[in-house]
């Protein structure tokens, strides 16, 4: 298969049923990055600064930001520590927040990624993890992330 065909791109749509102020904040701050994905987070959101959320333990992503228009879009950079495939930063993150009635609409695009195995990868990731931030945003409990005690094979 000609690599430059490959779909390196997970692409999502969402509806959240929060202001796109309050949907930007669950990827710009820690404490509320972490009640929909991660165990550990340190965010400097501004151009350059460090991205670092370990999701599960022994998966940690990290990168940097790379652009921010508050509310309306988020972009950085993502890869995991020790991981060839996806080394940190080798990848992107782009987060358009629009507001949709009086809640958002967020698209969420994952691109760069290497293989069709690697978006694969990352999709099973995003669609488990997604679902917990329209829950979270919204004023919900996404509740315990059952990865965190059983962490799924990467």
């Amino acid at each position: 298969m000609d690599a430059a065909t490959e779909t390196t791109v997970y692409e999502r749509t969402l509806s959240i049923d929060a202001s796109p102020d309050t949907v930007w904040e669950f990827f710009v701050d820690p404490e509320k990055l972490m009640r929909w994905k991660g165990i550990k987070a340190e965010l400097d959101a501004q151009p350059g600064g460090t991205y670092y959320c370990e999701v599960i333990p022994g998966h940690t992503a990290r990168g940097e930001f790379v652009e921010l228009d508050r509310p309306n879009q988020l972009v950085f950079t993502w890869g995991w520590d020790g991981q060839e495939g996806v080394p940190p930063g080798s990848s992107t993150i782009e987060v358009e927040l629009a507001p949709e009635g009086d809640g958002t609409s967020l698209r969420f695009v994952h691109s760069n990624l290497p293989t069709a195995e690697a978006v694969a990868s990352h999709a099973h990731g995003w669609d488990h993890y997604l679902p917990r931030l329209e829950i979270a945003a919204a004023g919900g409990d996404p509740g315990e992330d059952p990865w965190v005690t059983a962490a799924p094979s990467m």
